[in-house]
């Protein structure tokens, strides 16, 4: 596929998948959202890490509701048949995943940055469930992730209101991983995603699986999937290389897969 509303390269490992809609604070219209779908499918042959973020002062502002099509849209169809696929790319993935905020993020964008495992956000950003201002319910799995990062009623007030969060409250709340100064921003992102491109991409892998099924298992089913992935996980070239690395007091040098 050639893009035309992203930007996608890889490098040492790490797949770069940048919004690139400046004009209209990359927001999601249904090419993009294609388009961000099959790139992180690209990106599970190719990287060990996959960072997403945006061009410009934005990171997303939600549906392009500029598009000639947006007061007509059929927004059941569009959320099961676009967005879906889009957001299940991102959770399934066999690699991590960071949202690198470089700016607003704003109703499916905002969420869209919370499906990441990772989000890191420069301190100017911001994150806002604009959706009541038209009239609708935050999507793009919004009503999921916001009560289990920052509670029932932060998450309510935050739909409610449709307040700006910024990105150093986020952080404070538990929404995301960190609020970075702006001139440190590009850097650190970066590094923070060669740390995980030159890791335990199975054990990366098998953690998040055991995280994200927690909210629904028992303790007793709990302790046995935790049994079976650690099982899997003893199992990998890397966690052979992990203990020799330890025994002669070196760093590991990981595969990955």
């Amino acid at each position: 596929m050639e893009y035309e509303t992203i930007r996608y390269n890889v490098d040492g490992g790490i797949a770069v998948i940048r919004m690139n809609r400046t004009k209209v604070m990359n927001a999601l219209n249904s090419q993009m959202r294609a388009e961000i779908t099959h790139a992180v499918g690209a990106a599970q042959k190719e990287a060990r890490v996959i960072v997403l973020t945006g061009s410009g002062n934005a990171f997303c502002s939600g549906q392009d509701l500029g598009d000639g099509r947006a007061s007509n849209l059929d927004l059941e169809r569009t959320l099961r048949d676009e967005y879906m696929p889009m957001l299940r790319a991102i959770i399934d993935s066999q690699v991590p995943v960071i949202a690198a905020v470089n700016g607003a993020a704003a109703g499916a964008g905002a969420n869209l940055a919370l499906v990441a495992d990772v989000v890191i956000a420069t301190e100017s950003a911001y994150f806002v469930q604009a959706f009541s201002r038209i009239g609708l319910i935050p999507d793009a799995g919004g009503t999921w992730f916001l009560p289990r990062q920052i509670g029932h009623a932060k998450a309510l007030g935050s739909i409610l209101f449709a307040e700006p969060i910024t990105a150093r409250q986020a952080a404070e709340w538990g929404m995301i991983w960190e609020a970075v100064e702006d001139d440190r921003f590009n850097d650190h992102w970066a590094t923070r995603a060669a740390q995980l491109a030159s890791g335990p991409t199975e054990a990366y892998r098998h953690a998040r699986t055991a995280l994200r099924e927690s909210f629904d298992n028992t303790l007793d089913e709990q302790l046995a999937l935790e049994s079976r992935l650690q099982g899997a996980c003893g199992q990998t070239r890397d966690f052979r290389e992990g203990v020799v690395a330890f025994l002669e007091k070196r760093p590991a040098v990981f595969e990955g897969r």
